[in-house]
């Protein structure tokens, strides 16, 4: 017979029951939060912004826009961020100091006053504020069409909205000195150089690059990786290209950026800003339209030939490139999507990949970031060997031009050396001033700083023939 009371023997069903009440309790408020929080995040996904601060054209100051796009803002601010891959990065490194030979090839040159690594989109204005070859050597106002947020005042020099007002404008403060120009601006390039301030969408401002794209469209090069300049050809328009009416979404993730991070010079006497896409976005296609237009960036002060000197041209390499051909533009990589809540914007701390490979590039590459940065290190390093090759055969002709001056040799003779010398270094800076140590396009730059070594030793050679 059982000694356990009635009363006792209760107490494990009792605690079966209290358990399951609150096991079931707590099951209801998880599901209750969890509801809640998809409805939240629903909602959240919904709102693209809040309106805050009526945006307008005049409206440069990245802290109105704060109001309306605090996460973006966020990214932007991060631009001051000092950061470097391996082979580039974000900070005002000397490169005169870090690399023997480039005062000796800009001999002559503003470039072999102050040459410095770029640093980000936040400090666009101040590095130009600067540097010393805005302070020793007189410097047009058409400096500051990518370094600054410029467009209200070429709306003001212009005398209004209109694109041919807004050209005018663009004329005018081109043919400024640097300093006149200068005080009329406060900005580093900002969201509305990007984006419209009325629908946020994106837009290109610019009108060197717009003048540039609609010489490129008319130009006979195949841009397979911009549709929307072949559709522009075959439909027969008697209207110039417009970007911001026929690139797609896509397109114009790429053609913001190819604002500013291109090859140009200033057109002699007006210092007119000119992106040379007359015959093509390729290197030896700049070439020609140079040669064309006898244009020379300045005279080599050791050598004696009349000399180019290539500016930043990524978009013309990267058009070279498998990713171009494949779709994929500037902000896929530099600029990937993210997510903060339901929210997804584009990263707006513009950087290298490198610092970002799992959203910049393993949305598409399913290999692991180890595999991922030694492809890139690879290709990279690769090119730095070529480089300095290309370098030192360029510094090699140099110096045989110059002792041959020194010797009294012909002004005849000397010419098809200065000609090959100007090829030669052409090659190596559109590589070397490029940012992306040739990933870009690596066989594209493999191409041309191949040609760069064949041309200064071909340079040479013709010095020692009699």
């Amino acid at each position: 017979m059982s000694n356990v009371t009635p009363s006792t023997s209760r107490w494990p069903a009792r605690i079966i029951y209290l358990a399951t009440i609150l096991v079931t309790a707590a099951a209801a408020v998880a599901i209750t939060y969890l509801l809640t929080n998809i409805s939240d995040r629903q909602h959240e996904a919904q709102q693209r912004y809040v309106v805050l601060e009526n945006l307008t054209e005049d409206s440069i100051d990245p802290t109105l826009w704060r109001k309306n796009f605090p996460r973006q803002y966020d990214g932007y601010m991060r631009t001051a961020d000092m950061v470097r891959a391996k082979h580039a990065g974000s900070d005002a490194i000397d490169k005169l100091a870090e690399d023997k030979y480039l005062k000796h090839l800009y001999a002559g040159y503003a470039f072999s006053i102050d040459y410095r690594e770029k640093r980000g989109h936040a400090y666009m204005l101040k590095d130009q504020e600067d540097t010393e070859r805005v302070k020793q050597k007189k410097q047009p106002g058409a400096c500051l069409h990518c370094h600054a947020a410029i467009m209200p005042v070429y709306r003001k020099e212009g005398g209004g909205d209109s694109w041919e007002q807004i050209k005018e404008g663009f004329r005018k403060v081109c043919e400024m000195d640097w300093n006149d120009a200068h005080k009329l601006v406060s900005h580093p390039v900002v969201c509305a150089d990007c984006h419209d301030p009325k629908t946020v969408q994106l837009r290109v401002t610019r009108p060197a690059f717009i003048m540039g794209i609609q010489a490129l469209a008319q130009s006979d090069d195949k841009v397979p990786h911009l549709p929307s300049v072949e559709r522009w050809r075959t439909g027969n328009k008697k209207s110039d290209y417009d970007p911001n009416k026929d690139a797609s979404r896509q397109e114009l993730r790429t053609l913001v950026c190819a604002q500013c991070h291109v090859e140009y010079y200033f057109q002699p006497k007006t210092n007119l800003l000119i992106y040379p896409w007359h015959k093509g976005l390729k290197m030896d296609q700049i070439e020609e339209y140079y040669d064309t237009i006898d244009f020379k960036d300045w005279t080599h002060k050791d050598s004696g030939a009349p000399m180019l000197k290539a500016q930043h041209p990524e978009f013309e390499l990267w058009s070279q490139g498998i990713h171009a051909r494949s779709g994929v533009s500037c902000a896929d990589c530099h600029m990937p999507y993210m997510r903060e809540g339901a929210v997804k914007i584009s990263d707006h701390h513009v950087r290298s990949p490198l610092l970002n490979i799992a959203r910049a590039c393993q949305t598409c590459h399913r290999q692991d970031e180890k595999e991922m940065r030694a492809r890139v290190d690879i290709v990279q390093d690769r090119t730095r060997s070529m480089l300095k090759a290309a370098e030192i055969g360029v510094k090699d002709l140099i110096d045989a031009l110059k002792s041959a001056k020194a010797k009294g040799v012909a002004e005849a003779r000397l010419k098809p050396a200065q000609a090959l010398h100007r090829k030669a270094q052409w090659r190596l800076d559109f590589v070397m001033a490029e940012n992306s140590m040739s990933f870009h396009a690596p066989q594209e730059s493999a191409r041309i700083l191949g040609e760069a070594v064949d041309y200064a030793r071909q340079g040479q050679i013709t010095l020692l023939k009699e």
